[in-house]
């Protein structure tokens, strides 16, 4: 993968690609997960690096937060 800077920006149908999920839970996560995104006018962006590691840390899991 190339660094930060190179990396490009994708959109909300990409990411859901990229994870294997569909649009309205790009969105849910968004609000309801604080997942890592980006506004640019309207528009959501994301960086892979970022999302990846968001989710390899577990913030993407149903499972509740430990107390």
């Amino acid at each position: 993968m190339g660094t930060f800077v190179d990396e490009r920006w994708l959109s909300v149908e990409e990411i859901a690609a990229h994870l294997g999920i569909k649009r309205d839970t790009i969105y849910k996560w968004i609000e309801r997960k604080e997942m890592p995104a980006h506004k640019v006018g309207t528009l959501w962006k994301f960086r892979r690096s970022e999302v990846d590691a968001w989710v390899l840390s577990g913030k993407a899991s149903d499972q509740p937060k430990p107390r």
